[in-house]
């Protein structure tokens, strides 16, 4: 029985630290390869060039225009962007403009142990990066929240996994646990990671040990025939039976589930340390196959290699002070005994105000109420944008005429103007993080990843501002 709640307690730091290291070893190699090329020439999602392409910041600069006579000055001439291709062909940079989350799920394996069907998770961590203000954050969430899963009526948020597999549903039980956190939380989950305790214990043997401070003396109980250990407060480097032994632990203090949640942020912030700070770099590239390939072989994810690679990349730049930690504590919940199975159990059922604010502390503007998701239009309506309209073409009405139809269409305009300068191609400007707004103005214009700019500005007067070109006069819609 020992042995069956070791399992357990040893899963639920796993799927948090292992894709941790597998991302940032990722973006560790990518850093390193990305020294031959001077721009990727592969990309599938929008973004501003990077500098070192050495392209303007408007590629697509034409003439300037007569003041008031709206015809170009004869000196000047429209430009087109000339491609940069390179024979190597790796993976995209980051978009620069959508908000990343990924929900981290360990598992209890206690479930299988006693042969009761599909495991329930022990512990769930929302990680999310927001590549425009360069910032992420950590969200725990409580295993005995009391929630809405969707199809299947309110139980606990650990249940929703089990429900998943067990029911055969597709996407098993990762997407049904995406989608209650999706719900719970009222932001979108768009990948999930989950790992097994092994390759976690020699993926950290691997680089050596972690470097971690531990705030506070500590008593853990490792796994297997080692005896209780005390680990003393202080900066030190532990094996991995330790760290593992560490994060796990939950009876130690007094805080239970919420200090040992804190417990398994500090791991993750003491692993991307060590393998993204540059004084480390060289160490981590030199064991990024032996650590990859102890970690891969116990990994379940939806993220793909180049996935991880462009989190890494995003993540290395990210400094640990706009990294947020937080965890849905006692003050955010009542707690209540209701019956589940024809037992009494007791659950925490949130306080929705207190979980709000949080959620908004870590996901900022990227995060939605769940009463605004919905169609594309809602989700607009949702963020609202301000959206400025630019005639940037040589047809003068053409700004009034977008404006009617993205009004038409759901796309509140706020504002009306000339660009003062003609480009052959549309150009989208995102100051703040509207993704939604983003995302639907790509859809309805057609735009390509080259025509999308991420220039952060909050003085900019307009969350959005779109530069109509001259490609734009054809394809507005008949009758605008």
């Amino acid at each position: 029985m020992r042995m069956t709640g070791a399992w357990n307690l040893r899963r639920a730091i796993l799927p948090v630290v292992v894709l941790i290291v597998a991302v940032a070893l990722g973006g560790a190699a990518f850093v390193l390869v990305r020294n031959f090329v001077v721009c990727w020439s592969l990309t599938s999602l929008p973004g501003m060039p990077l500098p070192e392409c050495g392209l303007s910041v408007n590629p697509l600069g034409g003439p300037n225009l007569e003041a008031g006579t709206g015809t170009p000055a004869p000196a000047a001439a429209t430009a087109t962007p000339q491609a940069n291709v390179q024979e190597l062909q790796l993976p995209p940079a980051w978009d620069g403009a959508s908000r990343i989350n990924v929900l981290f799920i360990g598992l209890d394996y206690r479930d299988w142990e006693a042969g009761s069907g599909a495991p329930r998770s022990d512990t769930m961590i929302v990680f999310t990066l927001d590549p425009i203000t360069r910032t992420a954050g950590m969200l725990s969430i409580p295993r005995d929240m009391w929630v809405n899963i969707p199809g299947y009526g309110y139980g606990r948020i650990n249940m929703a996994y089990s429900i998943g597999e067990g029911s055969r549903l597709p996407g098993g039980g990762p997407a049904l646990a995406m989608k209650t956190v999706e719900q719970f939380l009222g932001v979108p989950i768009h990948y999930y990671g989950q790992m097994d305790f092994r390759a976690f214990e020699e993926a950290i043997d691997a680089l050596g040990g972690l470097y971690i401070c531990i705030p506070e003396k500590i008593r853990v109980d490792p796994i297997g025939p080692k005896p209780k250990q005390v680990i003393k407060p202080g900066c030190q480097t532990l094996p991995g039976y330790l760290v593992l032994a560490y994060a796990r632990d939950r009876k130690s203090t007094q805080g239970g589930d919420v200090d040992r949640a804190k417990r398994q942020q500090l791991v993750v912030m003491a692993l991307r340390e060590q393998l993204l700070s540059p004084q480390n770099l060289s160490k981590t590239l030199a064991a990024a196959p032996k650590v990859y390939r102890e970690a891969s072989v116990g990994l379940r994810t939806n993220l793909t290699f180049d996935d991880m690679l462009r989190l890494g990349m995003l993540l290395k730049d990210i400094p640990p002070q706009n990294i947020k930690q937080v965890v849905i504590d006692y003050s955010m919940v009542t707690m209540h005994m209701v019956e589940l199975g024809g037992e009494p159990a007791s659950v925490f059922k949130p306080i929705p105000d207190k979980i709000r604010l949080l959620r908004d502390e870590i996901f900022g503007g990227g995060a939605l109420s769940p009463i605004s998701q919905g169609t594309p239009q809602a989700l607009v309506q949702a963020e609202g944008p301000r959206v400025r309209v630019l005639n940037a073409s040589y047809t003068a009405d053409l700004a009034q005429r977008t404006a009617n139809y993205l009004l038409s269409q759901g796309v509140p305009v706020s504002e009306l103007g000339n660009a003062g300068q003609a480009y052959d191609r549309t150009i989208i400007v995102l100051h703040t993080p509207k993704l939604y707004t983003l995302r639907t103005l790509v859809t309805l214009m057609g735009v390509g990843p080259a025509q999308i700019r991420v220039q952060p500005d909050a003085a900019a007067g307009a969350d959005v501002e779109i530069f109509l070109g001259n490609d734009w006069v054809a394809r507005l819609p008949a009758g605008f």
